[in-house]
C-alpha cells in the first residue's frame, strides 16, 4: 500500500496542511470529517481560479484510522470492514482523503470511497455509471446517482464490494481492460 503526504494549497485561507493535522470530528446528523471543513465547503473551496475542480491529495493510512476512530460502534466496525473488502479488491490503491471522507486511489483516479452518516452508512464509487451496470444486484439498496446506503449494523457482501469495485476500475481505465483482454498474460 503507498502513502503520500499533502501538499501545502489553500483552502479558503486554511491550508491542506492544518487539515491534515486536525483531527477529524462527528458532525452528528452529517457526515463525520475534519473540523472547519464540511463536505460542501471542501467542494466548494476546491475550485480553481479557472473553474475547475481541483483533486484532494492523498494521505496516510492513519488519517483514515483517524476517520474511523471517530466514528461510533457499530457504524466503526462496519466500515472497517468495507474498507478491508476494498483493499482486498485493489490491494495497492492509495488510501486518502477526497472531499473530506475515506477513498482509495489507482493511478491517481479515486475509484471507491465510504461515508458514515447519522442513521445509515455509504459506499462512494466516485463515478455515476457504476449503479446502473449492477442494478439487479442492488435491488435491496438505496442509492443515489453517487451512494450507496446501507444499513449501520450490516456490511456490505464483499462480492458485492468485489463487483462495484471492478466496475469502476474497469470504467476509470478501458484501455488496460482491453489489454487484458487481448493478451491472457496481463
Amino acid at each position: 500500500m503507498r502513502q503520500s503526504c499533502w501538499t501545502s494549497v489553500s483552502l479558503k485561507n486554511r491550508s491542506r496542511a492544518a487539515f491534515r493535522l486536525l483531527p477529524p470530528h462527528n458532525f452528528g446528523a452529517g457526515v463525520t470529517t475534519v473540523p472547519g471543513f464540511g463536505v460542501r465547503d471542501i467542494h466548494s473551496s476546491l475550485l480553481t481560479s479557472a473553474g475547475r475542480s481541483s483533486t484532494i491529495g492523498p494521505v496516510s493510512t492513519a488519517e483514515i484510522d483517524a476517520y474511523l476512530a471517530n466514528v461510533d460502534e457499530p457504524k466503526r466496525s462496519t466500515l472497517q470492514r468495507l474498507r478491508r473488502a476494498i483493499l482486498e479488491v485493489i490491494p495497492d490503491a492509495e488510501e486518502g482523503i477526497s472531499y473530506g471522507l475515506p477513498a482509495f486511489r489507482v493511478q491517481g483516479k479515486v475509484v471507491a470511497g465510504f461515508a458514515a452518516f447519522k442513521n445509515h452508512l455509504s459506499y462512494l464509487p466516485h463515478s455515476g455509471s457504476v449503479f446502473p451496470v449492477l442494478r439487479d444486484e442492488l435491488g435491496a439498496y438505496k442509492t443515489s446517482t453517487g451512494a450507496l446506503r446501507f444499513p449501520i449494523d450490516s456490511p456490505l457482501p464483499k462480492l458485492l464490494v468485489e463487483h462495484l469495485v471492478k466496475v469502476r476500475v474497469a470504467q476509470a481505465f478501458p484501455d488496460e481492460q482491453e489489454l487484458a483482454a487481448a493478451d491472457p498474460a496481463m
